[in-house]
């Protein structure tokens, strides 16, 4: 049964504050380890252990009340605006716990898997896309080097649709290490990038693969590029130099999960 436990009217308030803090800033996220999720069908997804707190906005409370299992605090109409990130607040906010993952957990050598990796990715409706594509594609997890936007930004968490509760993503400060550590376990690793020597159709994918997608204006480094197995590309009409980096991971997971046999 739920139950209201306070009720704030303040911006002054001290957990207000801290609200507005993890919403502006990455840094406050990591150092709590925790993020916001915003509105009701989100929280739907949250598993319940990693729930810290609830607050709900005073004229949906009774309305969302009924939905929610746990204590929850109320909040007045102008400060709930203050907390949120969207223009239209959706009634409900909750403080998640954030989940570490490691790629020795993950990798299974009697398993065809699929890994998505990540260099310096910075747009957030770029990555939230992804991470939702690669729950659909049944990717075995995301892996980002630490430059690449924030998984925990609102933005990208509600782009997320509740995929982040299900993809495994794990963080690295280096990108090349677990690239050599996927190659070392036997995954086959395709670098996406313009001067591919071969279109994406035309590999077998017909084991564990992983994909690296590189930055939005500038592709792969050289150094990561370098060290996949092979690069492809996407083969296009017209004066196109590149599509977006969400579109090419899509069509990259998804031709790799068909002939690897998941979809």
């Amino acid at each position: 049964m739920s139950k209201e436990i306070n009720k704030i009217t303040s911006t002054a308030n001290s957990q207000v504050k801290r609200i507005i803090n993890l919403k502006n800033k990455a840094s406050a996220r990591r150092k709590e380890g925790v993020f916001l999720a915003e509105g009701i069908k989100i929280y739907r997804e949250i598993p319940k252990d990693r729930i810290e707190a609830i607050y709900i906005e005073e004229k949906f409370s009774k309305l969302s009340g009924k939905d929610i299992d746990e204590e929850y605090t109320v909040v007045s109409e102008n400060v709930f605006k203050h907390m949120t990130d969207t223009v239209t607040p959706q009634g409900i906010l909750t403080v998640v716990r954030q989940k570490e993952s490691w790629l020795g957990n993950i990798l299974k050598k009697d398993e065809k898997q699929l890994f998505v990796l990540l260099e310096n990715l910075q747009d957030p409706g770029n990555l939230g896309t992804i991470v939702r594509t690669a729950e659909g594609a049944g990717v075995s997890a995301i892996i980002a080097e630490k430059s690449t936007a924030d998984i925990y930004n609102p933005k990208v968490i509600r782009s997320t649709m509740g995929s982040v509760f299900r993809v495994p993503y794990i963080i690295t400060d280096d990108l090349q290490k677990e690239i050599e550590e996927l190659k070392k376990s036997g995954v086959t690793v395709y670098g996406a990038h313009l001067n591919g020597k071969s279109y994406y159709d035309k590999e077998n994918y017909n084991g564990s693969t992983a994909f690296i997608i590189g930055n939005e204006a500038k592709g792969l480094t050289e150094e990561t590029a370098s060290k996949a197995d092979k690069l492809i590309k996407i083969p296009m009409c017209g004066r196109l130099e590149s599509l977006n980096a969400s579109v090419a991971a899509a069509i990259l997971m998804y031709e790799a999960s068909r002939k690897i046999g998941k979809i």
